[in-house]
């Protein structure tokens, strides 16, 4: 984000394997091909984060060694303690140490690029013609299919978080609170961070959390003041625009700010934040019906880059619906690219502020038990996600009831719709059963829909 930072690179030479000969070690690449790199893993980069990891672990180490094993370990390791996308940030990562803050901010880019270019175009077809028969069959089977792949989603994350049974516990928590209280999903991350520092620190004698030791650059005060404040600056320029020329209150800004707070909570990913967006866009802004935050799911599934880019498709939609002195199609391009900017904008703060410091953080003891329990919590939330769109889907109409504090979803049992459900179960049996890729179900959903909306 400043040039002051790409010393990175250089700084960084001495966390290469010392029994490597020289004769087995490539030349640094130079910035163009790293950019090349970048852009092939932007456009292959499907199958949600641990298949663009996977994948960047092929190319960046397997094939072109230019990161050794323990720095792209220690760097991943950062990058799931931030929030927002941690493929996209691993990415940003490495690019920082191969090329300072230019070679992080072009791996960055063209890891989301790619996919925010396709996103924008889905987002534009489903505006237009998501009432022609054919577009709305296709669209009513992957809402469908979307439900299943959140479950798997859920059963997947499960059982790689829920190691102790004081994560259950918390997982059991954050569900009871997001669909029974309706707390909202940053208070839950929030609590959930405190109680796992403080179980941390007055339960455990120590963390089990393995730690890997790299070099790391030394940091520097002041040159952390100017990222940061540059950081801020950028992050919230769209938001200060907008407020000027249309005022608060207008969708823009709405936009702008409504982002730029997820994009500090968003750990655990897109399925965890969710559960948020849907609370928020859905419930609280109008800005879309809960049947198409699935649509936005289901087309974020089938685009390469971080799934997050569900959140373009939701911004697009408000500035669609509501695009004030623009036009739809233009208030829809520029509400999307408000999103963008205000997503992932902090997600280069973060490496560029948080990488001097990553083996200072990996120590702190409190803040291994602090992610670990927010980890456990986004499991609930998930649940949540899972349920709430599971009832949005079957049900034409569901009601709410609080009895108190406490909120119940009360579906009209006669709005049932049998197909929907019909083809729920069989895009989780295609996933969970017969262990079908996620494209191939949600292509053989749509092909379902369409047909059940041409012979119904």
């Amino acid at each position: 984000m400043v040039d002051g930072s790409t010393d990175g690179a250089a700084d960084q030479s001495d966390s290469v394997d010392p029994s490597a000969s020289v004769a087995d070690t490539p030349p640094p690449p130079s910035l163009a091909e790293a950019a090349r790199l970048w852009l092939k893993i932007g456009c292959l980069g499907f199958g949600g984060p641990a298949g663009q990891i996977a994948l960047m672990h092929r190319l960046v180490i397997d094939e072109k060694r230019w990161v050794d094993e323990a720095r792209f370990l220690h760097a991943l390791n950062f990058c799931m303690l931030l929030p927002g996308p941690e493929a996209q940030q691993l990415a940003t990562y490495l690019g920082w140490l191969l090329h300072g803050t230019r070679g992080g901010l072009i791996a960055g880019i063209l890891f989301v690029l790619p996919g925010s270019l396709v996103m924008m175009a889905l987002s534009i077809f489903y505006a237009v013609y998501h009432q022609a028969p054919l577009v709305d069959g296709l669209f009513y089977g992957i809402r469908c299919a979307v439900v299943a792949v959140v479950i798997e989603a859920l059963l997947r994350i499960s059982r790689r978080t829920l190691q102790r049974p004081v994560h259950g516990v918390i997982a059991v928590l954050s569900f009871a609170a997001i669909f029974f209280l309706a707390m909202p999903f940053p208070v839950i991350i929030v609590l959930a961070a405190l109680a796992g520092a403080w179980i941390n620190r007055h339960v455990n004698a120590r963390s089990t959390a393995p730690l890997v030791r790299t070099t790391s650059v030394a940091p520097r005060l002041w040159e952390s003041v100017r990222v940061a404040l540059l950081g801020i600056c950028l992050w919230g320029s769209p938001i200060v625009l907008f407020a000027l020329l249309l005022g608060w209150g207008n969708t823009f800004t709405d936009i702008g700010v409504f982002f730029a707070k997820l994009a500090v909570v968003t750990f655990g990913g897109a399925y965890a934040v969710l559960a948020y967006v849907a609370q928020q866009a859905v419930e609280i802004y109008g800005w879309l019906g809960p049947g198409e935050m699935l649509t936005g799911l289901g087309l974020a599934e089938t685009t390469p880059g971080p799934l997050i880019l569900v959140l373009q498709f939701v911004a697009f939609l408000a500035g669609f619906r509501a695009p004030g002195p623009f036009g739809p199609l233009a208030g829809g391009i520029i509400g999307g690219t408000v999103a963008l900017w205000t997503t992932f904008v902090p997600c280069f703060l973060w490496i560029f502020l948080g990488a001097p410091y990553v083996e200072r953080l990996r120590h702190v003891q409190w803040l291994t038990g602090a992610l670990s329990a927010i980890t456990a919590a986004v499991v609930g939330v998930i649940l949540n996600l899972a349920l709430w769109f599971a009832l949005h889907v079957l049900f034409a109409q569901v009601g709410e009831r609080w009895f108190g504090p406490i909120r119940l979803y009360l579906p009209d049992l006669t709005t049932l719709d049998p197909l929907a459900f019909a083809l729920t179960i069989a895009a989780a049996i295609a996933m969970l059963w017969f262990r079908l890729g996620l494209l191939t179900t949600l292509a053989a959903a749509a092909v379902g829909g369409i047909a059940i909306r041409y012979l119904t």
